[in-house]
């Protein structure tokens, strides 16, 4: 070594080495061989990680386990690339690896414990959505480690995990959002939780925790619940001491659909009354619904927004184009302590079409399903849909709701077609810590998850099959599509429906299925399946004929 430069700043360091060239060599070239430790605790701990992890020097051997590694966790799902472009197939494969690069087991720094210490959740806001459930499909045991992580968290800290990394908890995005991804597993993977060392009891109460107890600064981990369990929302007024009192409409929506994830454990769990209070505090949503909003300049009968609201229940204000491409003021919704907007990183636009526990209440709120699916239009044609923000994702699927899945094939499709590709621009915004690798997997899969429920809406995958194994089952699902001819570019037909991607029935190893929009899990997922979709080129197509062939909803019953 002939040189070295060390440069530091608070807890941020770094170091640039030089090494001379190796005159003896052919070229002059040198190779060099490092080993990497890394520790919470000390420079000591970290030497000794990387001592115990690669004892030896052979690069070609650390390759290789890190090769095998990868193909485990990858080949759980294999596709059938017959008449697909190669790019396609990349992209869902460098989408899967993306999902599994946090969080990681580390070492625990604050406490001794034998659970596991998984630590960067940055934030489950963004991944509760589609990387859980993701994980549900094939690969359970490292969840159930990540499970038992976040309770640890929660019985030494108060709170499950919501915003965290290395070792600090950092503001929090939306709700207490640890809730629906330990429901996602709990409701999943009940019957194998004492195999996969998650205790129930311990996870109910870690849930219960996020529910019903107020930390002292709910800026960074729990909720705001005692002005929740009062009010039903979250008030607009400024007086309320804890943590910045922001983003009060979109938290609200986001309590609500914790409090769905946790009446589903708790009637799993056989706890009555729990379920029928956290089932009613799920529909607390309507508190913030204004029907008399509508947006400045524009469509007259798009009208209804979720607004905020003071504490004495009159109604606060905000422009529904707030923070949206369409905003006069070119406002943001981004973490502020002092925003008072009521909303998160989504327009009220964008947050009045998430409701993913009740959409037929949303249909009803909106004026029935011409209506919802005239707002679900004006939302994509003013370009009010935002693939970079989470909030967004489900919408190119709600059309299911309103017994229209062409049309949510069609809008899904042309998400992917637009926003998402393999080369070096082809991810808008950040992946959000496997984020939007999950949501571009699911979109390609043809599917979309209802976290913290056994519910997956359907549509076309992007490939002639698409084969699930979940190792801790034991069970293959394969979904196969007939009449497949391959994937149409939307834009080139003007934004028309070309080719065969439309699902027209269902059969589940041989026989008819329910529905055309949606999948059970204990039917497909939970034991081997073959799945067969007979596709159209027809955007007509419904859900099916059946009373169950909509996908569920609260106030429909549908988790009854």
């Amino acid at each position: 070594m002939d040189s070295y430069k060390f440069s530091g700043w608070g807890s941020e360091h770094g170091g640039l080495v030089g090494f001379p060239s190796d005159s003896d060599s052919a070229d002059g070239t040198s190779t060099i061989l490092a080993r990497v430790g890394m520790s919470l605790i000390s420079m000591e701990q970290a030497c000794a990680n990387a001592e115990e992890e690669i004892a030896d020097w052979d690069f070609d051997r650390v390759v290789e386990d890190s090769q095998d590694q990868w193909s485990d966790i990858l080949s759980r799902i294999q596709v059938d690339t017959e008449g697909v472009d190669e790019n396609v197939t990349s992209l869902l494969y460098s989408s899967l690896y993306r999902t599994h690069l946090m969080p990681a087991d580390c070492e625990n720094p604050n406490w001794e414990s034998t659970e596991p210490y998984y630590d960067a959740f940055y934030c489950n806001w963004d991944t509760y959505r589609t990387l859980f459930p993701l994980m549900s499909l094939h690969d359970p045991a490292n969840f159930a480690k990540i499970v038992r992580g976040m309770i640890d968290i929660q019985r030494n800290e108060g709170w499950l995990p919501e915003c965290r990394e290395m070792g600090k908890k950092l503001f929090i995005e939306g709700g207490s959002h640890g809730d629906p991804v330990l429901a996602e597993f709990f409701v999943k993977f009940q019957n194998l939780a004492g195999e996969l060392e998650v205790s129930p009891d311990d996870l109910y109460a870690a849930l219960v925790a996020d529910a019903e107890n107020t930390p002292k600064n709910w800026n960074i981990q729990g909720r705001q619940a005692d002005v929740w369990k009062e009010k039903g929302y979250i008030p607009s007024d400024t007086t309320y001491r804890g943590g910045s009192n922001t983003k009060q409409v979109s938290r609200s929506i986001e309590y609500a659909f914790d409090d769905f994830a946790i009446s589903q454990v708790a009637k799993l769990l056989g706890k009555t009354e729990d379920a029928k209070k956290y089932t009613a505090r799920a529909g607390n949503f309507v508190n913030l619904w204004n029907p008399n909003i509508s947006v400045p300049d524009s469509n007259p009968s798009i009208t209804g927004f979720f607004q905020p609201k003071f504490a004495n229940g009159t109604w606060n204000y905000t422009d529904p184009r707030h923070c949206s491409v369409n905003d006069p003021l070119h406002a943001t919704c981004f973490l502020n302590a002092i925003r008072r907007d009521g909303f998160y990183e989504s327009s009220p636009v964008v947050y009045s079409q998430y409701v993913p526990q009740d959409t037929a209440k949303l249909i009803e709120l909106q004026g029935g399903r011409d209506r919802f699916v005239e707002r679900l239009e004006w939302i994509f044609d003013n370009n009010y849909f935002d693939s970079t923000n989470e909030p967004s994702q489900q919408i190119p699927f709600m059309y299911h709701y309103a017994d229209k899945p062409g049309m949510s094939t069609q809008r899904s499709r042309m998400v992917i077609e637009t926003s998402f590709n393999t080369s070096v621009n082809g991810l808008p915004g950040n992946d959000d810590s496997g984020a939007m690798g999950s949501y571009v997997f699911f979109f390609l899969a043809g599917l979309y998850p209802l976290p913290a429920t056994k519910q997956i809406l359907l549509s076309s995958p992007f490939f002639p099959s698409i084969t699930f194994h979940n190792p801790i089952l034991n069970t293959t699902t394969t979904i196969k599509s007939n009449n497949f001819t391959g994937n149409p570019t939307l834009s080139d037909a003007g934004g028309l429906t070309p080719g065969n991607i439309f699902v027209k029935s269902v059969t589940v190893d041989g026989v008819p299925y329910k529905s055309n929009c949606y999948l059970e899990w204990d039917d497909v997922f939970a034991r081997s399946a073959t799945v067969v979709l007979e596709l159209t080129d027809d955007i007509g197509v419904t859900c099916g004929p059946g009373e169950h062939s909509l996908p569920p909803s609260l106030s429909t019953g549908g988790y009854d």
